[in-house]
């Protein structure tokens, strides 16, 4: 395929130096978006529990107004897409969007299914499984959590609670953040992985090639230029090259003497006969 010595020696290793980075660099780019989305749904899960902890006393003593004003600051807030909480029938009683109050969610929607799977809904779930990734009605890419918001003992035992004991959740704060900062990253680290990439090929193959020549390449040039001058009766320093070359240089020229002696001896015979 390729005649050139240069060629089947140098393509062979840049076609699996490129083959190897390639590789590397998409399963390192698997991993460290699965490390960073995963950051993002920790993050945003402390985020929820935050909330839900700030809103504890105001939900303790029934306080409306100040529950819906928490809300509403948080959802004005930079990168916030939507917060809102809604009881355990799935009715929003708070929300960012004023308009999505006292409307009933569909338990088998993405973010409710998770939960309500079996026939009693589950309590707890890890984080992962708390958070879900969607476009939203204006067409933004949102990663969204919900988070519980249990019975406690504060809960139940204050004066204005009608929820008993035995009741694990009260409801479920939903809040979605956007997801554009975790795509520009990782838009950017793409870039400057390709540019990683491409310069450790150069340097890989360039290094390679700067090797090959110089103890491959021009000593087998040196010992092809002696092994023709040799054929032709020119006699000449043995080229350096390194042992293999220096010995191989000194074995053909020990044959073409033998070559030529006999050569000699056959003229020396015909010319007696």
């Amino acid at each position: 395929m390729f005649k050139s010595l240069t060629a089947r020696a140098i393509i062979p290793v840049t076609i699996s130096v490129t083959g190897f980075v390639i590789v590397c660099c998409i399963l390192l780019y698997s991993i460290m978006k699965t490390d960073m989305t995963n950051d993002v749904i920790r993050y945003e899960t402390n985020q929820a529990q935050t909330i839900v902890k700030s809103t504890r006393y105001a939900m303790r003593h029934d306080d409306r107004e100040s529950l819906g004003n928490i809300i509403n600051n948080i959802g004005t807030q930079e990168g916030v897409e939507h917060v809102r909480i809604f009881n355990k029938r799935g009715l929003i009683m708070f929300s960012s969007a004023p308009g999505e109050v006292g409307k009933l969610l569909d338990k088998n929607a993405a973010g409710c299914i998770e939960c309500h799977r079996g026939p009693v809904p589950a309590a707890t779930l890890g984080d992962m499984q708390q958070a879900r990734r969607f476009f939203n009605e204006k067409g933004k890419d949102v990663i969204a959590i919900t988070a519980p918001i249990n019975n406690e003992p504060a809960c139940y035992q204050a004066a204005c609670h009608v929820h008993k004991a035995e009741q694990k959740i009260l409801g479920t704060l939903d809040i979605g953040l956007s997801a554009a900062p975790l795509v520009n990253n990782l838009a950017v680290m793409r870039s400057r992985m390709v540019i990683f990439s491409v310069m450790v090929l150069l340097v890989t193959i360039g290094g390679v090639a700067a090797l090959l020549r110089r103890y491959v390449f021009i000593p087998l040039k040196s010992l092809v230029d002696f092994t023709e001058k040799t054929i032709q009766g020119i006699d000449q320093e043995i080229p350096p090259g390194g042992t293999e070359i220096e010995k191989l240089s000194g074995n053909i020229r020990s044959v073409v003497r033998e070559l030529n002696s006999i050569r000699r001896e056959n003229a020396k015979w015909k010319k007696g006969e």
